[in-house]
């Protein structure tokens, strides 16, 4: 049977989306917590440019990177749920919207919480920027994929739980039913999923790790 560990950290979205991926095939891995103030020489010589989680170790074969981890996954294993569609321009649009959600969400949002005065402003304008375009891509689905959560919907964890967490706790509106209401329904039906919901970290666990190692930060910027 092939070998299979996962070097990341349970709190983290990023870890998440390769233990959901796994869990979605049913693939059985070893899960290896890393301290992040403190990270392993096996993580850095798995992964050795980004030194960062998650990396997925496949029959000693280090794959680093969530996005091209989910692919990996989805490509490896072929049985259970495909996370990409068949056709090659589903696909590509598939791969599209969960680079988006890397490229442009990511560093929206965390201007948005992580910032202040006319830098989170603008910070906050631009996240709904990104949540429109989102929102809209949501309209008439049940998840980014259709019927089915795939690979956009994994990607996009973080939207769908840590970040609500987050502006509650920084006090910040983000995300409203009346602004985005396909996103507020997708987030609804994703939480909610019983697959989903039984792979979440502890929502009171979260919340204390976001309060220790960001808002204490950010206080004293």
């Amino acid at each position: 049977m092939a070998e299979v560990k996962v070097f990341g950290a349970r709190l983290s979205p990023f870890s998440g989306r390769v233990e959901m991926a796994l869990k979605l095939k049913g693939v059985e891995y070893e899960f290896i917590e890393e301290d992040l103030s403190n990270k392993s020489k096996l993580l850095l010589q798995y992964n050795p440019v980004h030194k960062k989680i998650p990396v997925l170790l496949h029959n000693g074969k280090p794959v680093a990177e969530s996005l091209v981890i989910l692919e990996y996954i989805d490509e490896t294993w072929e049985h259970g749920p495909s996370l990409l569609p068949k056709h090659p321009y589903d696909r590509a649009t598939a791969r599209f919207w969960a680079r988006f959600v890397d490229e442009k969400c990511l560093p929206a949002f965390w201007k948005a919480c992580w910032t202040t005065g006319e830098e989170q402003v603008k910070g906050k304008e631009e996240a709904e920027e990104v949540l429109k375009f989102l929102d809209n891509q949501l309209e008439g689905k049940k998840f980014f994929g259709g019927e089915n959560i795939g690979l956009v919907d994994i990607a996009a964890n973080f939207i769908a739980y840590w970040l609500p967490l987050i502006t509650e706790l920084v006090g910040i509106e983000l995300i409203t039913s009346e602004k985005f209401p396909n996103l507020c329904a997708w987030i609804d039906k994703y939480v909610n999923s019983s697959f989903v919901k039984e792979r979440l970290p502890d929502r009171d666990k979260l919340a204390e790790h976001i309060s220790t190692q960001f808002l204490k930060s950010s206080a004293a910027k």
